[in-house]
């Protein structure tokens, strides 16, 4: 399959264009439109520093279905005893911040200054949105995605004390499951995240899924003043 080259008008080609790598089109920007645009058709965005930017469709789809998350017995005990406090659209910049931080040190990050500022310009407009563990008043852990309609998109999630980022997720899954979400996708495997729940799905029935998701309204704005995250 030929990778597609982005012109300025904000379209993207049929996702079954995708080439075998899961690799759809290259170029374009990083406004709100394109992005909220690629979302919704189950498309994201991942490259590297100094490349172009990469819009990606894998097939399959990693997924997280929230009746299926799995919750060892400490995880469960770390929860029961408060260890952290979980918190949202606190702190977006930061989490995305130290997402980045860890990611570069470890083998290099896909999280470029133009994709924090994206991001942020989402969150701004009350699409983007994080989950932050605290430990007393330290940010400890925490993880950052997208919200539309009853689907979440996880974006990248980072830990500085053992079990932080799984506090932060499991929080966040809860509190989708109470608001009806539909689904958290993880967009590829990590272990992870499989150790979680997560599993693949092919990119068919992802996009069905993501048909029926957007028919919900979007619960957007920033969570941090909305009674239900309180």
């Amino acid at each position: 399959m030929p990778i597609f080259q982005l012109i300025e008008e904000i379209i993207f080609p049929p996702v079954h264009l995708t080439s075998e790598s899961g690799i759809l089109a290259v170029g374009g920007d990083l406004s709100p439109g394109r992005l909220l645009e690629a979302y919704r058709h189950g498309i994201f965005p991942w490259y590297s520093e100094g490349d172009p930017i990469v819009w990606w469709s894998p097939d399959p789809r990693f997924v997280l279905f929230l009746d299926e998350l799995r919750v060892s017995r400490s995880m469960k005990k770390v929860l029961r005893h408060n260890v952290f406090r979980i918190t949202y659209d606190h702190s977006f910049r930061e989490v995305v911040q130290w997402c980045q931080k860890t990611r570069r040190k470890r083998k290099g990050t896909w999280i470029t200054h133009e994709m924090l500022e994206a991001y942020c310009t989402l969150h701004t407009l009350g699409f983007a949105h994080s989950t932050e563990a605290w430990h007393g008043d330290t940010l400890v852990g925490g993880i950052y995605g997208v919200s539309l309609g009853g689907c979440y998109f996880g974006e990248s999630m980072f830990s500085l004390m053992s079990n932080a980022s799984k506090a932060a997720l499991i929080s966040l899954v809860y509190k989708l499951k109470e608001l009806n979400y539909d689904f958290l996708d993880c967009q590829v495997h990590t272990s992870h995240l499989e150790t979680l729940g997560a599993r693949y799905i092919s990119r068919d029935e992802f996009l069905n899924l993501l048909t029926e998701g957007l028919t919900h309204e979007t619960l957007r704005g920033n969570w941090r003043y909305m009674p239900e995250f309180n």
